[in-house]
């Protein structure tokens, strides 16, 4: 598909709701919906100055996981001469190449504890990707978490227009690092963004990111049955409510489960109707891995919507200030 004439503004908008969507949920990542409404209420705008809390951080704009390595990563693409042929080997010896061990991008919580870093110490140690995010050698709880998501943003926002190429590419580099459930969830995400470029609808968009993940897969199921929870109740509380109680984390193991996570990212945009402002007090209001989702969401619906969508509500983009780190 030939590249939309305002690729550049659609581009930037969605790397701004990006990094709003990170900078918003970040101070209460980890969460769950109980405590949110407790202690902050519903989330309509950044609460990272409530120093009456313990929140995770006080300067909005800080270094995250989310964002750099969403931008980091993408980097396989450059020095690898921009082929759409790069593999997942040369995205994991990306990884080699930009990581600074213990120091930079990665959560470094230990071999069989955090995906990201599992799969560093496979690749260091000379296993190349996939095989270095495989179920098979780092088992199906390892391999299932979150990371792959969360940093797949930037592989949608090169395929404008085209989500089975977004898949693709998503699908290469999520198995740096993940496996199973967590591939087909970053896929959906990437089709979406990817195809947002060009349909406006949120329904086409889901139909046509699900048509290219496993009809098996708990992804595929967990959508199917959030479309229809949302076609019987308006109340988005409702919504979550259900989400909770048959995709829950205590269905999962590990830390952050991509599961969970996924569920409320599609939750949101149904009950957001296409509003980048009830979108953002959705997901995060909802809880669980805020930070990641609310940053999924905000890319979207920034492609898709453009930077008027994000000026629409309060002022986002003022306190960022078009401000990200990429520590390498």
């Amino acid at each position: 598909m030939p590249i939309p004439g305002d690729y550049a503004e659609r581009v930037y908008a969605g790397v701004l709701g990006k990094i709003i969507g990170v900078y918003l949920g970040r101070p209460f990542e980890g969460w769950d919906h109980e405590r949110i409404i407790s202690e902050l209420g519903e989330i309509y705008y950044y609460v990272n100055d409530r120093r009456d809390l313990p929140l995770r951080n006080n300067t909005l704009v800080v270094t995250d996981d989310d964002i750099s390595g969403t931008f980091t990563f993408l980097r396989a693409l450059p020095d690898y001469g921009n082929n759409l042929n790069l593999t997942p080997a040369q995205i994991g010896q990306t990884w080699l190449n930009y990581i600074i061990e213990q120091r930079s991008i990665l959560w470094w919580g230990g071999l069989g504890n955090s995906t990201e870093h599992t799969a560093y110490l496979r690749l260091k140690n000379g296993v190349s990707a996939p095989e270095s995010g495989s179920i098979t050698l780092n088992s199906r709880i390892v391999a299932e978490q979150i990371g792959a998501q969360i940093f797949i943003d930037g592989w949608a926002m090169v395929a404008p227009g085209d989500p089975e190429l977004a898949a693709d590419l998503a699908r290469r580099a999520a198995t740096v690092s993940h496996d199973g459930e967590a591939v087909y969830g970053a896929q959906v995400v990437a089709a979406m963004e990817a195809g947002a470029f060009a349909e406006s609808d949120i329904g086409r968009l889901i139909d046509d990111a699900v048509s290219l993940i496993p009809k098996d897969s708990v992804i595929f199921r967990m959508i199917d049955d959030i479309r229809a929870w949302h076609a019987e109740e308006k109340n988005w509380r409702k919504t979550r409510q259900r989400i909770a109680k048959n995709y829950g984390y205590e269905k999962y193991g590990g830390n952050c489960h991509l599961v969970p996570n996924h569920a409320l990212i599609i939750h949101a945009l149904l009950h957001g109707e296409d509003d980048f402002q009830s979108s953002l007090m959705i997901v995060n209001t909802s809880g669980w891995d805020t930070d990641c989702n609310s940053g999924n969401v905000g890319c979207l619906l920034g492609i898709k919507n453009g930077l008027a969508s994000i000026d629409a509500g309060p002022d986002w983009r003022g306190p960022v200030a078009d401000q990200l780190y990429l520590p390498t």
